[in-house]
C-alpha cells in the first residue's frame, strides 16, 4: 500500500488500517510535505505499523533515519548504486522499471525490488504509456527479484493481474479513497492470492 498525499494523521489512519486488512509492505509516497515533516510521518509510521516493512519513496536519508526496513527510487531520484553506497546493507532498495530492459539494469545495479506499470491507466502517471498486465508479467518473469505491479489498480482490474501470473501490487487510491480502508486491502489481497 502507498500511502497518499493527503494529512500525516489521515496517511496514518490509512495505512494501520491497510495492515489491518492484510498489507506486508506500506510505502511512504508524500510529494508535497516539507522533509522535516515527512522524516517524523516516517518514525511515526514505523511505530504504527510495526509488523510490516516500511519503505519511504524517494529519499534513502529520510529512510535511514525514519527507521525504514527500504527506499524506493524513480528515475529522478538518486541510482541505485549510489543510495547502495550510501545505505549499504540497512536498506532494501527498491526501482521503477516499465520495461525489460530497465529491469534487468535495475537488478544489475543492485535493486532488491521492482515496481513495475502503469499497470492500468492512472492520473499519477498520466505521462506514462501503460504496459498492462503482460507487461509486468514480462518483467517478472526476466528478473529473479519481487516485481510488484503499480499504477490504476482497483478492485475492477486486480483480477486481471492473477490471472496473468502477477500476484503483488501496489495500489494508492484503490485503499485509501475507500469508505473502508481494511476491507478495501482484505478484498484486494484475496483477489490477487486468487491461483
Amino acid at each position: 500500500m502507498i500511502t497518499p498525499d493527503t494529512t500525516p494523521e489521515r496517511v496514518l489512519e490509512v495505512a494501520k488500517a491497510a495492515v489491518r486488512g492484510g498489507a506486508d509492505v506500506v510505502q511512504l509516497r508524500h510529494k508535497s510535505l516539507p522533509r522535516g515533516e515527512l522524516l517524523t510521518l516516517a518514525r511515526r509510521l514505523r511505530d504504527a505499523t510495526p509488523d510490516v516493512l516500511l519503505i519511504v519513496n524517494d529519499h534513502v536519508d529520510i529512510a535511514l533515519l525514519g527507521g525504514a526496513d527500504g527506499v524506493h527510487l524513480g528515475p529522478d531520484d538518486l541510482s541505485v548504486e549510489a543510495a547502495r553506497r550510501v545505505a549499504g546493507d540497512r536498506l532494501l532498495i527498491g526501482a521503477s522499471a516499465s520495461t525489460v530492459e530497465r529491469a534487468l539494469q535495475a537488478v544489475e545495479e543492485g535493486a532488491d525490488y521492482l515496481g513495475s506499470g502503469p499497470t492500468f491507466a492512472t492520473p499519477i502517471k498520466a505521462e506514462k504509456q501503460v504496459i498492462g498486465p503482460h507487461g509486468v508479467a514480462a518483467i517478472a518473469q526476466a528478473v529473479d527479484v519481487p516485481v510488484f505491479a503499480i499504477g490504476g489498480i482497483d478492485e475492477s482490474n486486480v483480477g486481471r493481474l492473477a490471472l496473468a501470473g502477477v500476484h503483488r501490487a501496489a495500489v494508492i487510491r484503490a485503499v485509501s479513497d475507500s469508505k473502508d480502508p481494511e476491507q478495501a486491502a482484505r478484498r484486494l489481497r484475496a483477489m490477487l492470492t486468487v491461483r
